[in-house]
């Protein structure tokens, strides 16, 4: 169990892990960023057809037009997010309290999550669970799975904030973290309340575009960093 711990934490630590990931570190970059590059392309592509604002879940719905290619975004989005993850395990957060596992951790559950969201969308009109009379156990567990991915990803963005080998991304981290929170949290309660919709799932959307082109810069600024393993 102590050894499994010290993988989580520090994934590169593990001399024979070390030799053969940070060889595959630069293709599972790349390889990442193309992938969450082309979900979040596809998802707006997909948010395009659509003559009036819905929530990014509700392009996924059961009998909605778009549902097969909001699920092969969300299923890039969360390989990319995996590859970044796997490929990132040497990064550490400076900071005490966001140290108990390292940030590729807290991106690797997000992209299950994501995976999760993609498999069980939401029902037609992606009703709220537990307020929306017409929700079901369908909606609730894309709900969760989806707000579980984004709490994930922030908290990965919290930790790169201070990540201390990467000064530039951190201050990138963190705007994109209080970004992504603030705006999803908006679109969120906006929905549950069922005022200003429209503006709420245009929150909803840049929320998203945020978190996603994190990914993208962070992986990017990664390619540029020699891995140092400790």
């Amino acid at each position: 169990m102590r050894r499994l711990l010290r993988i989580v934490r520090q994934p590169f630590a593990q001399p024979l892990l070390a030799g053969g990931w940070q060889r595959a570190v630069p293709l599972l970059l790349a390889a990442g960023t193309v992938c969450v590059l082309s979900g979040l392309t596809i998802i707006w592509a997909a948010r395009l057809t659509v003559p009036y604002p819905v929530y990014v879940s509700e392009l996924g719905a059961v009998g909605a037009p778009t549902a097969g290619p909001f699920a092969i975004a969300l299923l890039l989005i969360a390989a990319g997010g995996f590859a970044v993850a796997l490929a990132s395990g040497h990064v550490r957060s400076s900071h005490r309290l966001l140290d108990r596992w390292a940030p590729a951790a807290s991106l690797g559950f997000a992209a299950v999550c994501f995976v999760l969201a993609s498999q069980v969308t939401c029902t037609s009109y992606c009703p709220v669970p537990l307020v929306d009379p017409r929700s079901t156990i369908q909606d609730l567990v894309h709900t969760v799975s989806a707000v579980l991915g984004f709490a994930a990803a922030c908290f990965a963005m919290l930790q790169v904030a201070f990540a201390s080998r990467l000064p530039r991304v951190a201050r990138f981290s963190l705007i994109s973290c209080i970004a992504v929170a603030a705006i999803t949290i908006v679109g969120g309660l906006l929905a549950l309340v069922h005022v200003a919709t429209d503006v709420g799932a245009w929150l909803e959307l840049i929320g998203t575009t945020v978190a996603v082109s994190w990914i993208a810069v962070y992986s990017l600024a990664l390619a540029r960093v020699p891995v140092v393993t400790d």
